[in-house]
């Protein structure tokens, strides 16, 4: 049953709505992902990848909700719940304890790099059906992209 209509076509909102739902869930698990490491980071660089890690949650949790918000306006109902998100993330497993700065950069850069690529998917998969949703997948890979390169800067 879908309570919110949309103006979008059912194939159009079935696409768009996919793109959605894939989306939410990386971002979703991104955030607990760089939570996880903050809490458990060690090492030289302590404090300024520990401040970083806040800055993707910030942008994780920012970006879930304007898209969970996005596929509600369109009538798709959005599924950010625990056992969703464990099955459809593209994110690898985080490493249990104590976590050496270097091995989390490296771990937030190929978490990061796993969102982007499914965020661009969307990207494309948007353009046509629905350009407002394609326009909010490009502000967030931007944001992404820029965590991306700043992780990647803390690696050299």
């Amino acid at each position: 049953m879908t309570v919110v209509k949309s103006t979008l076509p059912e194939a159009d909102r079935k696409i768009v709505g996919e793109a959605l739902q894939h989306t939410l869930t990386d971002l979703i698990d991104l955030s607990l992902v760089a939570k996880q490491v903050h809490w458990n980071v060690i090492g030289a660089r302590f404090r300024s990848v520990h401040l970083q890690l806040d800055d993707v949650v910030t942008t994780a949790r920012t970006y879930a909700d304007t898209v969970a918000e996005r596929a509600a306006a369109i009538g798709v109902t959005p599924d950010g719940r625990a056992g969703t998100v464990s099955k459809s993330s593209r994110i690898d497993e985080v490493p249990d304890g104590w976590i050496k700065d270097e091995k989390v950069v490296a771990v937030m850069i190929a978490a990061l790099d796993a969102v982007i690529r499914r965020v661009r998917q969307g990207i494309g998969t948007t353009e046509k059906p629905d350009p407002v949703s394609q326009d909010i997948l490009i502000g967030l890979s931007a944001e992404l992209e820029k965590h991306h390169w700043m992780f990647q800067a803390e690696n050299v």
